[in-house]
């Protein structure tokens, strides 16, 4: 992988010079989406008890409750056994049929509430061999479909106990008769669903909730899912500090040569460069990464930009990379324009995730 050239004045600290995403291109095989379809290392270790309820907000205590019943009634999904599957499902046995009742939960709430805490901790809590659980945000879904094609997604998934999605993509009209035609196939194969989603444009109101919007656009599968509420505020400010302000560029490129594995951008650079990168391999682009270092944040300067860089930030989030730069604030980084319109709840949870981030890099920056 290339190294940024080192900056005039600067004497790394680290063995290299600071890594660069615009120098990455990375490219993805079908069969990593695939394997990657399980948590992010930002949840390998969430269980439903170390979720923390907001004791003002029963509506929590009462999701892990019934949750925790769910994951415990799905021993039995399928039957036992199952060796020799190919890697792709050739060769699985039919599943059995599904109970009558509900076979899927939805999980209803604002940011920062926990929904993906509590998505993760069903998926770990499931009795069932990782293989046979998948887990991915709705975008990973779609590009698994694009990957492998419909029929090849469906014999791929069919044999598993549970689907979990999250962040399914209600402003997306086409994509969602994809996911919900594929659902509706992988529910008639036994496979138990549980989902998170975002809240169409023009419906956002306050924008807290979702359940009639996902249940409708999900058509003939409502039946399936059971909604759960989630009342409360975002958990990542719980409490905590303000954000940092910005640092300076000559404190955040010290940092970047001072970290092993950090990487150091300009950040409209790398606005650029997202351009040219499928949002399927962001993920890819952070491999590796133990920090990522930007200089000269300023406002995104148009929607397709600014949806980019919300994908950028969930990836960041979910692998716990921390976050230092320089510039504007990161509440500063979307127009009125854009946090009143109908993705708004997107840049929310953006400004939301790269804040916690940049907490997380203070500890990069010396006392100087």
């Amino acid at each position: 992988m290339s190294s940024s050239p080192s900056a005039p004045g600067i004497h790394p600290i680290a063995d290299a010079a600071p890594l660069s995403l615009c120098a990455r291109a990375p490219h993805v095989p079908a069969d990593r989406l695939v394997a990657e379809m399980v948590p992010p290392p930002r949840f390998d270790s969430v269980r439903f008890s170390t979720y923390i309820p907001d004791p003002n907000q029963p509506s929590q205590t009462e999701a892990v409750r019934v949750l925790e019943g769910f994951a415990g009634g799905l021993g039995g999904a399928h039957a036992a056994g199952g060796g020799g599957r190919g890697f792709f499902g050739f060769g699985r046995a039919r599943a059995p049929k599904t109970p009558a009742g509900p076979r899927g939960v939805y999980l209803d709430g604002g940011y920062g509430v926990g929904k993906t805490h509590l998505l993760a901790s069903l998926w770990h809590a499931t009795p069932a061999e990782p293989a046979l659980k998948a887990f991915g945000t709705f975008v990973e879904l779609t590009n698994l479909v694009g990957a492998l094609g419909f029929q090849q997604t469906v014999q791929t998934l069919s044999g598993h106990r549970l689907l979990c999605i999250d962040e399914f993509e209600l402003d997306d009209p086409g994509d969602t008769v994809l996911v919900s035609t594929l659902l509706g196939r992988l529910v008639d194969a036994g496979v138990a669903l549980a989902a998170t989603s975002n809240t169409l444009p023009g419906k956002l109101g306050e924008g807290r909730f979702a359940a009639v919007d996902f249940l409708r656009e999900i058509q003939g599968l409502s039946a399936h899912f059971r909604p759960l509420r989630i009342d409360g505020e975002d958990y990542r400010h719980r409490g905590l500090p303000a954000a940092p302000a910005p640092y300076r560029d000559e404190q955040v490129t010290k940092a970047a040569y001072a970290t092993e594995g950090a990487s150091l951008d300009g950040f409209p650079q790398l606005l650029d460069h997202l351009a040219k990168v499928h949002p399927s391999r962001y993920g890819a682009l952070t491999d590796g990464l133990r920090a990522v270092c930007l200089t000269d944040v300023q406002p995104v300067p148009d929607q397709a930009t600014a949806l980019r860089l919300v994908v950028l930030a969930d990836r960041l989030y979910d692998r716990e990379v921390p976050v230092l730069a320089s510039g504007l604030a990161f509440d500063k980084l979307f127009s009125e324009e854009m946090l009143n319109g109908g993705y708004r709840k997107k840049y929310f949870r953006a400004i939301s995730r790269l804040t916690a981030l940049a907490r997380d890099g203070e500890k990069l920056v010396g006392t100087d």
